[in-house]
């Protein structure tokens, strides 16, 4: 256990989850302890469900890294996931917060919902409201949880919580978007994983929603829907044609128009450093190459 653990911990990541924790809390006058404490909650949840996810989707690499499951077995991998959120949970009930631990409850709920949607009912799935409740799930719940639990613990009114839930909600959707974007445009190596990993495994994401919606002629197309996406072949010459294509731009900007939202919601927050650097990491998730 102790091998699996490190290996996570020093996988590296962006770690931006306990950043909106710390950001949100100190802008807000929380308790410093219990941000630490509950930072380190939020990114030990977020490890777990990516154990999880590596495991059902057959990930050997995350980041350009072996994933757990790459070097464990499938049980070891299960029950790592398992001891981390365990691990989790415990560090968000010593905040001493009942509202919080409902609602890390009801968030971890979200997520794994979302995983079961994905994993059975959303191969081909041709949605725009299906892709906005899976990345919802998937992503912008945690992001949600991270800025609104910060704020809970803080000494502020109903108000600025509610804010900084909408500001979290935000940035996790453009984050999620920006993703799928890199999902087509992206370094391979520097992305850690295979373009158009998700086309091929039937999962349609905001770049192939613009596209089909310019070029829904293309036969290739017809693939997704008729569970064809496992023709590889026919995959790859449809990342190229989403790539080439306007889909990629006006997917970048639903995303900067999500970050706009976000800002817009610091505006009426009291001018300091951290504030300054939820602007900065706002900006930063539609910048960002992996």
């Amino acid at each position: 256990m102790g091998a699996a653990l490190e290996h996570l911990l020093t996988s590296g990541g962006k770690r931006i989850r306990p950043a909106l924790v710390l950001l949100t809390g100190q802008m807000l006058g929380a308790p410093r302890e219990k941000l630490v404490t509950l930072a380190a909650a939020v990114e030990l949840l977020h490890t777990a469900t990516l154990v999880h996810d590596d495991l059902i989707d057959g990930a050997l690499l995350r980041r350009g890294m072996p994933t757990l499951n790459a070097r464990w077995s499938p049980a070891a991998t299960v029950l790592t996931g398992d001891f981390m959120f365990a691990r989790a949970a415990k560090l968000a009930a010593e905040t001493e917060s009942q509202p919080l631990m409902k609602l890390f409850a009801i968030t971890l709920a979200t997520i794994v919902n979302g995983e079961l949607t994905q994993l059975f009912a959303a191969r081909g799935v041709i949605n725009r409201e299906n892709y906005s409740q899976r990345i919802y799930s998937k992503t912008a719940s945690l992001f949600e949880m991270s800025t609104r639990a910060a704020a809970m613990v803080s000494p502020t009114g109903d108000e600025i919580t509610e804010a900084m839930r909408q500001y979290g909600y935000l940035l996790g959707m453009a984050f999620q978007i920006m993703d799928d974007i890199l999902d087509f445009t992206g370094d391979q190596e520097t992305v850690g994983k295979p373009l158009g990993s998700d086309l091929l495994q039937g999962l349609v994401t905001l770049p192939t929603l613009y596209y089909i919606e310019a070029h829904g002629d293309d036969e290739d197309i017809r693939l997704l829907a008729d569970g064809g996406y496992g023709d590889r072949a026919r995959v790859a010459r449809l990342v190229e044609s989403i790539r080439s294509s306007e889909a990629i731009d006006r997917s970048l900007e639903e995303a900067k128009g999500y970050v706009k939202k976000a800002l817009d919601l610091l505006e009426g927050m009291s001018p300091s450093q951290e504030k300054q650097a939820l602007e900065d990491l706002a900006s930063y998730i539609v910048t960002r190459k992996i």
